[in-house]
């Protein structure tokens, strides 16, 4: 090489990321470029492991030198809408992983590549709760760049909404601290307009004071799915549901593994969750026509706040998988019907996981000093996936993850959320007009050439 200034600086990201690349012709090739979800078939131009801002700074710099764009991965959830990544560096930041959690303020400074898991689990020590997922292996900053829908976001609103800070490096290589102090617009876009305007390397969020809730499952047969969904939407329904409690209703079929516990291994339930952070006595009075249905197992009880990672009973491990999701507007009675026929007892194809969360509260409450997604203008969301241990189970697991959404199409929102969408589609139907026009201009701002790839992609404005 010459001695160029760019040269030089070329020289510099090499020499730090010797040791963190891993090309194609390598042993470990196929382990480094695998995303959460074992079906997707992702191909980058190289695989970076970052272990701090500035391997992060270096990467990109490396990736702007060969032409190449530049994506950033925590876990690798939601990596399908991204395509075969043939012209793209992937930077995995999982080796950052460190926790920082202040009592005093209720802030934790959380690096790139932690996992949900981690977070709830240093907090509960003092006694806090963040605004987890319902998985306890999904980053926490992808999750909180798409908006972040808690299982307790009825009563404290959207993760994208509990940032404080977020430090990141922009297309030019520079690391950037953004705040309400500082790059307010960039600020602005980070909470809920996703991935697009460079890779994050640290978060800062609000924590809350909740050490326990009283939250579990209620299992009935399958073939009762019918009638249990339908008191579940009444109780959904009801003025009388406060904040504090969130409930799901779902159609899940456990599949015969040695991981699942053998008292439901194998077996298909039509299920209610409800999670609670006020008054248990409360709550019970809301579940009592559920509980007057006879669940054949109810784990409704006391709990401390990390384990509220482990009811969803999602994969806490990477699998092969294919989902979708849909915001829906409403859910009148021929809505839950619609439902109950694509996905319970009857359903075509059978698939593991078919659920309508029930959304609203602070969730719904938009407030002026938010960020580009402020709220959710929905009253529930749907998300069904089924595995695909084998590449012919793709086609039917998508066609039964269509017929579920298009049954529900005619109730289904104005906009959809980006953490529950797994397909490209128009990218205008995350955001309000106004909204996904601001987020336009500031991609134009902090990468006007793209070089920051992201899974649900904003165009710079032109």
């Amino acid at each position: 090489m010459t001695t160029t200034a760019p040269t030089r600086k070329l020289e510099r990201s090499v020499t730090a990321l010797t040791s963190r690349v891993v090309l194609p012709d390598h042993q470990n090739w196929d382990e480094a470029r695998l995303a959460w979800n074992l079906a997707v078939d992702q191909q980058p131009v190289a695989v970076v492991f970052p272990e701090t801002a500035e391997d992060v700074i270096a990467a990109v710099e490396l990736g702007r030198a060969f032409e190449l764009r530049v994506t950033a991965q925590g876990t690798g959830h939601n990596a399908a809408p991204l395509g075969p990544l043939e012209d793209t560096l992937l930077v995995k930041t999982e080796r950052m992983r460190g926790i920082e959690i202040d009592p005093d303020t209720r802030i934790a400074r959380i690096e790139a590549g932690a996992v949900w898991l981690e977070v709830v689990e240093a907090a509960a020590r003092h006694g806090l709760a963040p605004l987890a997922g319902s998985s306890p292996d999904v980053g926490v900053v992808g999750y909180t760049l798409g908006g972040g829908i808690s299982l307790i976001g009825r009563k404290y609103g959207l993760a994208a909404n509990a940032v404080r800070a977020i430090e990141l490096v922009t297309a030019d290589g520079q690391l950037v601290r953004a705040d309400r102090e500082h790059e307010p617009d960039l600020f602005w876009a980070l909470r809920g307009g996703g991935g697009s305007f460079g890779v994050v390397t640290a978060i800062e969020l609000q924590l809350f004071p909740v050490e326990q809730a009283y939250a579990g499952v209620l299992f009935y047969p399958i073939d009762r799915g019918n009638e249990v969904l339908h008191a579940w939407r009444e109780l959904t329904q009801s003025d009388r549901v406060p904040d504090e409690l969130t409930t799901v209703g779902r159609f899940l079929r456990l599949p015969p593994i040695p991981e699942i516990p053998e008292p439901v291994r194998g077996k298909s339930f039509a299920i209610v969750e409800a999670y609670h952070v006020g008054d248990p006595a409360q709550a019970d009075e809301l579940l009592a026509p559920l509980r007057a249905l006879g669940p054949v197992n109810d784990t409704i009880q006391t709990v401390p706040m990390p384990a509220l990672s482990h009811l969803h009973m999602d994969p806490e491990h990477p699998v092969p998988a294919a989902g979708d999701g849909l915001m829906i507007a409403d859910l009148p009675p021929e809505a839950l019907d619609a439902f109950v026929d694509a996905a319970g007892e009857t359903a075509q194809f059978p698939l593991l996981t078919v659920e309508l969360r029930h959304l609203g509260g602070a969730l719904g409450r938009p407030h002026p000093a938010n960020g580009a997604l402020s709220s959710i203008d929905a009253k529930y969301l749907m998300f069904a996936a089924g595995m695909v241990p084998v590449p012919q189970l793709q086609a039917p697991v998508r066609a039964q993850v269509q017929t579920v959404k298009a049954a529900l199409a005619p109730w289904g929102a104005s906009h959809m959320n980006l953490n529950f969408a797994e397909a490209q589609g128009d990218l205008a139907r995350f955001w309000t007009e106004q909204a996904y026009r601001r987020l336009r201009r500031v991609k134009a701002t902090v990468d006007p050439d793209d070089v920051i790839r992201s899974n649900h992609p904003i165009p710079a404005e032109r």
